[in-house]
């Protein structure tokens, strides 16, 4: 690896515990936290907390391998970025582990949310719960009526009403929202139409058991129920006081912006361990399942298959790693182009790594047997979450395009230099 992204010597050592944890409670355990999950959805409580996840946390914490994500070491370690992906890609080789650390997504982002918008009350009354891991949270940004790749399009009302706000609207992909131990929203929603376009929307906090709020049903993915469940909301003129506007009104577009950069170096690292994951399972099925009277390793496109898988997998961790180091460096805004190119690219890296590992294993493959099918799933959703692929190139281009544009604006008589700005 790049000596610049090694892990630094703080980040080696919860590396090596880290790694050591993996292999000594969630490895043997994983057979476990199925069984329980079956046993809780015969219950009827698919989205519960099943009692492995409970006993490991417990672990966990007393292990000190706990809130690794969180920044500020007020609140965690204070891990860098660049520190803590080295950590998110090996919790990202089993997909429930994160939150046996208190590092799972939506929590993480909200956690920060709280962490730098909230208000004292805010803190006590959720981020210290959520930091402690007793309690879940939701983000409600996307909605289903509007295109939500575009945060300016968001719909949902909240109406100045003396000292509240009225909520009114629908949202989904609320993920979280219909676990039991949800107990708070962090919603976005249109404050002023009428504002410039990124001062329209603002981001406040709404409890989940709020008169008017109704949470709808769970939406499955790929045919799974998965237990974090990915909520569709209804708000119906529910109140939210003044104190409960995070940041200030029309500071939503900013909040939403500052939250997700970080979040996806954490996604990002996590399909890679999906991908190292994927690369292993391919690895031992190919040297130990034979056809034709030789090896699946012994043939040509297998040996290219990992081979490529190999290539993919170091090209994509360096460029996520690089993305990290420039966001603690110059900042995410100058990460910009970097926090773009790894969402495309690690979701789908993984994602063809998964999809040939599957081959590779035939029909067992897309079985719940191995966790090929299921890593598959929530991979080709992640090219949607956090904003699809095309919005991505489309932001990667505009900068790439920016000069070009510039010069144009500057040698074409009539064209004037704010019109092409505004386009690119």
């Amino acid at each position: 690896m790049n000596t610049l992204f090694e892990p630094s010597e703080r980040a080696e050592d919860y590396r090596q515990r880290l790694l050591a944890f993996m292999d000594e409670n969630i490895y043997p355990n994983e057979s476990v936290y199925e069984e329980q999950m079956r046993e809780l959805a015969a219950q009827g409580s698919p989205h519960a907390t099943p009692q492995i996840l409970l006993d490991l946390k417990k672990k966990a914490k007393a292990a000190e391998l706990w809130n690794m994500f969180h920044p500020h070491a007020e609140w965690g370690p204070g891990l860098t970025n660049l520190e803590y992906a080295h950590l998110a890609e090996i919790t990202g080789r089993v997909p429930w582990s994160p939150e046996v650390f208190n590092c799972n997504a939506p929590d993480t982002g909200n956690m920060e949310v709280f962490t730098l918008f909230g208000t004292d009350e805010h803190k006590e009354k959720y981020l210290k719960p959520l930091l402690d891991g007793e309690i879940a949270s939701a983000f409600a940004m996307t909605e289903p009526a509007v295109a939500s790749s575009d945060a300016t399009n968001v719909e949902l009302r909240m109406e100045r009403d003396g000292d509240e706000y009225v909520l009114n609207g629908r949202k989904w992909f609320a993920s979280n929202a219909v676990r039991p131990d949800c107990k708070v929203l962090i919603v976005m929603g249109k404050t002023d139409p009428t504002a410039p376009t990124h001062r329209q929307q603002s981001m406040m906090v709404v409890p989940t058991d709020a008169p008017g709020l109704t949470i709808l049903r769970n939406l499955n993915v790929f045919g799974y129920v998965d237990r974090e469940s990915h909520g569709e909301l209804i708000f119906d003129n529910v109140r939210v006081p003044l104190t409960d506007v995070l940041k200030g009104e029309g500071e939503g577009f900013a909040i939403a912006q500052a939250r997700l950069g970080p979040g996806r170096i954490h996604h990002c690292m996590r399909a890679i361990g999906m991908a190292e994951r994927a690369l292993d399972l391919m690895c031992a099925r190919a040297v130990s399942r034979t056809t034709f009277g030789a090896p699946l390793a012994d043939r040509a496109n297998i040996q290219d298959w990992i081979a490529e898988a190999r290539i993919d997998i170091e090209m994509v961790r360096l460029l996520t790693l690089k993305a990290a180091h420039m966001m603690d460096t110059v900042g995410n805004k100058q990460a910009a182009t970097e926090i773009a190119a790894i969402k495309v690219a690690a979701p789908n890296v993984a994602l063809k790594i998964v999809d040939r590992a599957i081959q590779v294993f035939g029909g067992m493959g897309v079985t719940d047997d191995v966790p090929l099918a299921a890593f598959y799933a929530h991979l080709r959703t992640l090219r949607l979450a956090d904003g699809p692929d095309e919005v991505h190139k489309r932001a990667i281009a505009r900068r790439e395009l920016r000069p070009y544009v510039k010069a144009q604006a500057e040698t074409v008589p009539g064209v004037s230099d704010d019109v092409l700005s505004a386009r690119y």
